[in-house]
C-alpha cells in the first residue's frame, strides 16, 4: 500500500502571520490524523513562520520552487541547501504556473529534480497537458515526454523519493476537475513511463498525486480511485477546515 500524501500548494498567498494563524487553526484538526501524508507549501517568506508553528506535528514543511545550482550569481532564486537548513522536507518542482508564466521547461525540471533528489529533498513534480493538448488526443503523448525529459538520467536508487503530481493544467484554478477516471487514467500512463524509466519495482510503489481543483466535495471519489495517491491542493488548502476536510476525505 502506498502512503497518500496530501500537499497544499499555498501559491502567492499569506503573510507569515496568515501562515501562523493557520497552523494555529489546521493543527488540533489532523491531531493525530497518520493513515497520509501532510505537508504545506507557503511561500518562500512564510517557511520559518510555517516550519516553526509546524514543530513537533504531523505535518511537514515544502517549498514550491527551488534553483539547481549550490550558489551563484541569480537574483531572486534559492538553492537546495537553504530550503534544508530553513527545516524543508519538500519541494514542488515544475508547476504548470512556473511553465506557464516564468518559463520552465522540461529541461529546467529535470535539473530541479536531480538538485533535490542529491540534498535530501522529496520533490514533488507536476506533469500535465493543457487543454488544447487534451482536446487533440495528445494527453498521453505529453505525460510521456515531460516524464521522460523530467527523469533523464537520474538512477532508480537516487529517485527513492520522488513523487508525481498530476495536473491537468485546464482544471487548475478553472472549477472544472479531471472526472476520477480520467485522473486514474492519466496516472496509468504517467506510472507505465516511470516503469520504463525506473523499473516495474519502482513504479509499483511510486505516489502520483492528482493535482486540479480538489475540494473537499470531490477528495473521497478522487482519493478512492486505486491509481490516485493523494492530491496537491491549491485554493482549497488556504482555509484550515477546508484543507482538514481534504486530509480527512
Amino acid at each position: 500500500m502506498r502512503k497518500k500524501l496530501i500537499a497544499a500548494n499555498w501559491k502567492m498567498y499569506k503573510t507569515p502571520d496568515q501562515a501562523r494563524d493557520f497552523f494555529r487553526d489546521i493543527l488540533p484538526l489532523v491531531h493525530g490524523h497518520d493513515r497520509d501524508e501532510i505537508v504545506v507549501c507557503p511561500t518562500y517568506l512564510c517557511l520559518d513562520a510555517a516550519v516553526a508553528a509546524a514543530k513537533g506535528s504531523n505535518v511537514a514543511i515544502g517549498a514550491q520552487n527551488l534553483h539547481w545550482e549550490k550558489e551563484g550569481a541569480f537574483t531572486g532564486e534559492v538553492n537546495a541547501a537553504m530550503l534544508l537548513a530553513a527545516g524543508v522536507t519538500h519541494v514542488i518542482i515544475g508547476h504548470s504556473e512556473r511553465r506557464q508564466y516564468f518559463g520552465e521547461t522540461d529541461d529546467t525540471v529535470n535539473l530541479k529534480l536531480k538538485s533535490a533528489l542529491e540534498a535530501g529533498l522529496v520533490p514533488i513534480v507536476c506533469v500535465g497537458e493543457v487543454l488544447e493538448e487534451r482536446e487533440a488526443g495528445l494527453t498521453d503523448d505529453v505525460l510521456r515526454r515531460q516524464c521522460l525529459r523530467a527523469f533523464h538520467k537520474v538512477s532508480a536508487k537516487k529517485a527513492v523519493r520522488l513523487v508525481v503530481a498530476y495536473e491537468p493544467v485546464w482544471a487548475i484554478g478553472t472549477g472544472k476537475t479531471a472526472t476520477p477516471q480520467m485522473a486514474a487514467d492519466a496516472h496509468a500512463i504517467i506510472r507505465a513511463q516511470a516503469a520504463e524509466s525506473f523499473g516495474q519495482e519502482f513504479a509499483d510503489k511510486l505516489r502520483i498525486l492528482y493535482g486540479g481543483s480538489v475540494k473537499p466535495e470531490n477528495a473521497h471519489a478522487l482519493m478512492s480511485e486505486e491509481e490516485i495517491d493523494g492530491a496537491l491542493v491549491g485554493g482549497a488548502s488556504l482555509d484550515p477546515k477546508s484543507f482538514a476536510a481534504i486530509v480527512k476525505y
